[in-house]
């Protein structure tokens, strides 16, 4: 029966894995061979990759995805270490409604939400710039982020925080030199859980921006797309480049990713 079991979970990875492959190997073929369906490119060439990057100026919207990831992976790690702190270790009316009414947002569709924001923010004067895409990805990482951080942050033995106290320490200092540095796992399991849908996210993209310089990578992937006979073989380069930098920054982090989603679960 186990037999049965590992195969049927290695064809089902096989046939999840399969369109990844194909856009690998298809960003590597000309436009004629990629209409012929081969997995495998007769000729490998990097000339679609290079036509790709420089005819839609994808180092443009490369640096505007940056950019907008970069400042929102700092504004969610900025604003919820320091509430999950608060939920974690200090003691204030209201304190457990509040964090449940955090954590039952979870089970809110962001799309249903999409219309308030959008007309919230032409209020403001914020739609069709970056911060406009940032203040809302900040938002929408609350429940999950102060989930996982305030679990974290629980776990550290209040002994510490207690010997820090005794030692003349505020509760500034107790967050920055004991929960911070113990916590870093988590931190960066944040950091990740953030960064990549940040960095993929096209709805309210689309909606809030219409500069063209402005635009992200998945902006510039639609216009390959939209056009009247698109080139498959470069829509696949272009997936490629998108997702390049998500697959390197996951490996690169991914000891600590892993440690710090199972700290914050077990905690």
């Amino acid at each position: 029966m186990r037999r049965f079991a590992y195969a049927g979970l290695i064809a089902y990875a096989l046939i999840s894995v399969y369109p990844f492959l194909w856009m690998v190997t298809g960003a590597f073929k000309t436009r004629t061979e990629i209409l012929e369906g081969n997995l495998l490119p007769r000729e490998p060439t990097l000339d679609t990759l290079i036509a790709t990057w420089s005819r839609l100026h994808f180092l443009d919207y490369f640096l505007n995805s940056l950019k907008v990831t970069a400042m929102t992976v700092i504004g969610v790690l900025v604003v919820y270490s320091l509430a999950s702190y608060a939920f974690a270790v200090l003691d204030f009316p209201g304190r457990r409604f509040l964090y449940w009414f955090f954590v039952a947002l979870l089970f809110v569709p962001g799309i249903t939400v999409l219309l308030p924001v959008v007309i919230l923010e032409k209020n403001l004067g914020l739609l069709g710039g970056h911060l406009g895409l940032v203040l809302p990805f900040v938002n929408g990482t609350a429940p999950l982020t102060v989930l996982l951080l305030t679990n974290s942050y629980s776990s550290i033995p209040r002994e510490l925080r207690e010997a820090a106290r005794s030692d003349g320490a505020g509760e500034a200092r107790i967050f920055w030199s004991v929960y911070l540095p113990l916590a870093r796992p988590a931190h960066i399991t944040v950091a990740v859980l953030t960064a990549v849908p940040t960095w993929n996210e096209y709805v309210l993209t689309r909606v809030s921006l219409s500069d063209r310089s402005l635009f992200t990578l998945p902006l510039g992937l639609e216009s390959l797309i939209s056009g009247d006979v698109p080139s498959y073989n470069e829509v696949m380069a272009a997936s490629l480049i998108i997702v390049l930098p998500v697959i390197a920054l996951f490996l690169l982090l991914q000891r600590y990713f892993i440690n710090g989603l199972t700290g914050a679960i077990k905690g």
